[in-house]
């Protein structure tokens, strides 16, 4: 499974890429108007596509089917890694039918069922983005929406990789991977939690303890 850090902050973004254990970045207008810090939103998303080597995702505000194409065009040009996002919309699928004919890379966000995400699939996104956390926020099994999508896409064949995003909790990362989704997007406070581990800190603790009452500094 591939890991993608779900912010606009270059600082957790040049940390976390550090580890070796970024592939990927998604951006969305929260994020990039909370770190934006004055600067253009071309400009962050040209800054995170140079830290990181893989697809960085970067989203289209407009809502109609051409404002999204325009959008996506320019975004596109940025660099070449950017991945455009667009809404599972009516609008957002006609977009998604003429950028894929253009060969470029599109991230279909805001899918909260299998059948949105068919619909991506069958036009070529070369991303879906289900909505975990939202769905279980709504009483909904959000990682069943994670299997269904991923067995549709095994059962036709579809090259659209499976983006799951919108996790609450650490626990549900593990059981999109074990779901089979190809990344997850995760906020970095996420990936300090995969990180770290209670246990880990009291056993090393108890390790150094041990070793200092045999003599050693």
């Amino acid at each position: 499974m591939k890991l993608f850090l779900d912010t606009a902050n270059i600082s957790d973004i040049k940390r976390l890429n550090g580890l070796g254990i970024v592939d990927g970045v998604t951006t969305n207008p929260s994020w990039v108007s909370r770190d934006s810090k004055g600067r253009s939103f071309k400009a962050i998303v040209q800054e995170i596509c140079e830290e990181v080597k893989g697809h960085v995702s970067a989203e289209a505000t407009a809502i109609d089917t051409e404002g999204m194409v325009k959008e996506a065009r320019e975004i596109s040009s940025w660099a070449q890694n950017v991945v455009v996002k667009l809404p599972t919309t009516e609008a957002g699928i006609r977009a998604l039918k003429l950028l894929s004919h253009e060969g470029i890379k599109t991230n279909m966000t805001l899918v909260f069922s299998a059948n949105q995400a068919l619909l991506a699939g069958k036009l070529g996104a070369t991303y879906v983005s289900p909505f975990i956390g939202r769905l279980y926020d709504a009483g909904y099994d959000g990682m069943q929406l994670v299997r269904d999508t991923v067995r549709i896409f095994r059962n036709y064949g579809f090259e659209t990789k499976v983006l799951a995003a919108s996790f609450r909790e650490p626990r549900e990362i593990t059981a999109a991977a074990i779901a089979g989704a190809d990344v997850a997007t995760i906020r970095p406070e996420q990936m300090d939690q995969m990180i770290r581990n209670p246990f880990t800190d009291a056993g090393l603790k108890s390790f150094l303890e041990s070793w200092e009452k045999m003599g050693n500094k």
